[in-house]
């Protein structure tokens, strides 16, 4: 019966307390250990940006991304997170008018705006853009405020995080191993994949949803914090270093979201992190068995908007024996 499966989860980033939050909602005894302890800045969730968009990243994405990432909003929301469900607006400097239209033509739900629909949609950028694309499907989050949401509702039913290794410690009952990068030695197939952002305060602009900026060589996404704030982000470099941001990534950065409006050039500079997310070479995630384990990894860059259909099928899988879609070969 569920109520006497015991699983044990390495990893307390974005992953692995989805996964705890699911299966304990199915009634599996669970505990989580990580060595870092509780979600925090040591974490690559924590400098996520939030969005819950698999309307825009399907369009550059496998499909697997857009159809499994459509269940995200709900799952957060009945977990207790604060989902606001405004959309997501895309635009282009005039001269990436192009590159507007080429995301039009790949997106699905989109709807095309013109110049007086976008500046009553968002009064701020009036004048600013002649065009723009409107996905009202999508949602964000604010994921340091959502891990702390999953955090407290698990220990408020006596799931606490366990500062030990649990690839080290023995436990009773099913292992799942969501420790991300961290699992590289088990997963030789797994890389990294490094991303910056900055969060600035700014009292002149106001947005009442995610704002992304087509640009042929840095993309840039700005998604509204409250109070002022602003998470900024774009950067996507190969690499599995864990390092501080680079001058130039963060040059870019800041000249994008000047592009977007000047009014953030004059804004409070909070904030600047980098840390690398783990993905596999089609940047699809995987639920692999391994050596006695269950491997969930390889999220890339869509973890709020993935680990909740991970976590479904996880659960799916330990609670019922029916295999993901995405569970795939052992690669060795």
């Amino acid at each position: 019966m569920t109520e006497l499966r015991k699983v044990t989860i390495a990893g307390a980033g974005v992953t692995g307390l989805t996964l705890a939050a699911e299966l304990v909602d199915r009634g599996v005894k669970v505990r989580i250990a990580d060595p870092a302890g509780a979600p925090g800045p040591h974490g690559c969730s924590w400098w996520a940006g939030g969005m819950l968009a698999p309307e825009c990243e399907g369009e550059s994405a496998d499909p697997a991304v857009r159809r499994l990432g459509r269940q995200a909003a709900d799952w957060w929301e009945r977990q207790g997170a604060e989902v606001t469900r405004g959309g997501t607006l895309v635009v282009a400097l005039n001269r990436d008018a192009g590159e507007l239209e080429r995301f039009a033509r790949r997106v699905e739900r989109g709807r095309m705006l013109d110049a007086e629909a976008l500046g009553h949609l968002e009064p701020d950028l009036a004048g600013r853009f002649e065009r723009g694309v409107l996905i009202e499907s999508e949602a964000h989050l604010d994921p340091r405020a959502a891990l702390g949401v999953l955090h407290a509702r698990l220990e408020a039913r006596g799931v606490t995080v366990e500062r030990r290794d649990p690839m080290v410690e023995s436990s009773a009952g099913t292992l799942i191993d969501a420790r991300g990068l961290a699992a590289s030695a088990a997963l030789p197939d797994l890389r990294g994949v490094r991303g910056e952002m900055a969060i600035l305060r700014s009292g002149d602009l106001r947005l009442g949803r995610p704002v992304r900026l087509l640009h042929p060589r840095y993309p840039l996404y700005v998604v509204p914090r409250g109070q002022g704030r602003f998470m900024i982000g774009a950067t996507q470099i190969e690499s599995s270093q864990r390092r501080h941001p680079r001058v130039r990534s963060v040059l870019e950065l800041l000249s994008a979201a000047y592009a977007l409006h000047p009014a953030l050039a004059e804004a409070d500079l909070l904030e600047i992190g980098s840390d690398a997310r783990p993905a596999f070479p089609d940047n699809l995630p995987r639920i692999r068995k391994k050596g006695g384990h269950i491997h969930v990894n390889g999220l890339f860059r869509h973890g709020f908007l993935l680990s909740p259909s991970m976590a479904m099928m996880t659960a799916d899988l330990i609670c019922n024996d029916i295999e993901p879609e995405v569970m795939d070969e052992d690669h060795g």
